[in-house]
């Protein structure tokens, strides 16, 4: 398998022949080039929809087994239920037809590292306190736990029955299934 990581890197990170984004445009003109229109809509083909974190290391199709257009997946730093998770969950059910919620944390998430204080330092830097939470956090099971209760009660969902949250384990890749109580 190659990774991002093994591609040759010039000064100061660059990817060899240009930035990484020149390299992401590149490889996007050799994609379209192969493109063929799959014939879907934007109703997800398995009615369900996937909160995992943005780690790199999660990839989640292949973990899950899931082809293009089978889910709706939506990533941020931790994999945490916020508001606008609750948005893009409630857009997915009452528009697109999901029925089930699948969370995925994971072992050594870099938000086990922060803690609030990471607001307070980018306030003393830019001048300006940001208006989100880290929602930093150092039992991985109980923030699976926490974000599996946001789902369960949020007014704005319809489909709450079939809420199930697992930590991924960058080590081995196996789900471990969380129990909600």
């Amino acid at each position: 398998m190659t990774t991002s990581a093994s591609v040759p890197a010039g000064p100061e990170g660059a990817i060899s022949g240009g930035t990484v984004t020149d390299r992401l445009v590149e490889a996007n003109a050799r994609y379209a080039a192969a493109f063929t229109d799959p014939g879907m809509d934007a109703r997800p083909v398995l009615q369900v929809a996937v909160v995992a974190c943005m780690d790199a290391r999660l990839d989640l199709h292949a973990a899950l087994g899931l082809d293009l257009g089978d889910c709706h997946t939506i990533r941020n730093a931790g994999g945490v239920v916020t508001d606008d998770v609750i948005r893009s969950l409630t857009i997915s059910q009452r528009a697109l037809g999901t029925r089930s919620v699948v969370l995925i944390h994971h072992t050594g998430c870099g938000l086990e590292t922060l803690t609030e204080e990471f607001r307070h330092d980018l306030e003393m830097e830019v001048g300006q306190r940001p208006a989100w939470a880290v929602e930093a956090f150092r039992d991985v099971d109980q923030d699976v736990r926490q974000s599996m209760q946001r789902v369960r009660t949020s007014p704005f969902l319809l489909h709450t029955d079939d809420i199930r949250g697992f930590v991924f384990d960058v080590k081995t890749g196996r789900l471990r299934e969380i129990d909600p109580a």
